[in-house]
């Protein structure tokens, strides 16, 4: 099943670019030059990508909105067009990942258009789902009750469940299941995401660890062959290191609120780590925070900065991966340790007060005190 993007656009000359650009890209289109006709298919239909041109930024707002309100389309990633003398903040109400400036050339509209691509194709697979009944035990109000029940259906993201009777106030819960025709058990938690009147909920996976996931995603390819595998990342270039984070240079930034897997590797030593976008420089590149602050995560993040300073000009390896997408901003991680503050962390926090340019002198700035950590640029 091929992805597919509705596009809201009167201008037959952007009509023409992104036409060009999404099928070199293989994205469907549905074109829609008012906004009626665009609020009623994203109502009644399932799209992966949401383009909207926002000349009439009142009327591209209506039509985000009825995408975000639609239950079938909530999670479609949103690319807002923008005329040329038209701020990136102005595109904050509007509610888009994405944000191209006019004029719309062929080259940067792909550019972008390969990271809503790789977006639209793990989101899909997220929600992607697979027949098949595993017993699970749900433990409910911090381990103080027990439940069990019958998966229905499996993804990447959740499952479906049939239960005997539904309890009240089921909130936040402990999940553990087999996963059938293997040793593997799953330990996780997971969340309500929604219910019917027959007993069964769907259950949202939250804070999976890294080494769960594959588990489950290699799981999921093996009993489902036809299961879309997602794009290659794009080539990135790893500039500014800290225990907290890092600034990753690249063509095709994913934008704010992107949860994703960042490995990298330099001198044998692996780093592993989720983390989640805090800055987003079209063409330029991102500025990512870990989220699992533990003192193990800190640790390996310690011993990789070691080997990269040790590495006498070795040049780490560097994998980018999408997870998905955040709905709200996400949550700062505290530190676990005391010390001084993350200057990294900080310029992140300051985004919305810098420009791309202000925001790189003060990058330029952070490394003058220390010597730069080594940067690659690596096709992954």
């Amino acid at each position: 099943m091929s992805l597919l993007a509705l596009v809201f656009c009167a201008d037959d000359k952007v009509v023409r670019v992104l036409r060009r650009v999404l099928s070199e890209l293989e994205i469907g289109m549905e074109l829609c030059a008012d906004a009626e006709s665009a609020i009623h298919k994203l109502t009644r239909r399932r799209f992966e990508a949401v383009i909207v041109d926002c000349a009439d930024q009142r009327t591209a707002s209506r039509v985000l909105r009825s995408a975000r309100s639609a239950p079938v389309n909530k999670r479609a990633v949103a690319v807002a067009i923008l005329g040329a003398q038209t701020g990136v903040a102005g595109s904050a109400d509007l509610g888009a990942h994405f944000v191209l400036h006019q004029p719309l050339s062929p080259e940067r509209a792909k550019t972008s258009f390969r990271a809503v691509r790789a977006l639209m194709k793990r989101e899909r697979r997220r929600n992607a789902r697979i027949p098949v009944e595993t017993p699970v035990t749900i433990q409910v109000n911090d381990g103080a009750g027990q439940l069990r029940a019958v998966t229905t259906d499996l993804g990447e993201g959740g499952m479906a469940i049939q239960l005997a009777h539904r309890p009240k106030n089921l909130g936040s819960v402990a999940l553990q299941f087999s996963l059938p025709g293997s040793e593997d058990t799953i330990a996780c938690s997971g969340q309500v995401a929604w219910e019917n009147p027959g007993r069964q909920l769907g259950l949202r996976f939250v804070d999976l660890a890294p080494e769960i996931r594959d588990r489950l995603k290699a799981w999921l390819e093996s009993h489902a062959p036809e299961f879309e595998q997602d794009d290659p990342p794009a080539p990135s270039k790893l500039t500014d290191l800290s225990l907290g984070g890092c600034y990753l240079e690249t063509g095709s930034p994913f934008p704010l609120r992107t949860r994703i897997i960042l490995s990298m590797q330099v001198a044998g030593q692996p780093l592993r780590a989720e983390a989640v976008v805090l800055v987003m420089h079209p063409d330029l590149g991102m500025g990512v925070e870990f989220t699992q602050a533990t003192d193990q995560q800190r640790d390996h993040v310690e011993k990789f900065i070691h080997a990269l300073t040790n590495s006498n000009g070795v040049l780490p390896e560097i994998l980018v991966e999408p997870e998905g997408l955040e709905t709200t901003e996400p949550v700062s991680v505290p530190p676990l340790r005391s010390g001084p503050e993350d200057p990294l962390l900080e310029l992140f926090r300051r985004r919305a007060e810098l420009t791309p340019e202000a925001f790189q002198s003060e990058l330029r700035k952070q490394r003058n005190p220390a010597p730069k950590i080594a940067a690659h640029k690596a096709s992954v």
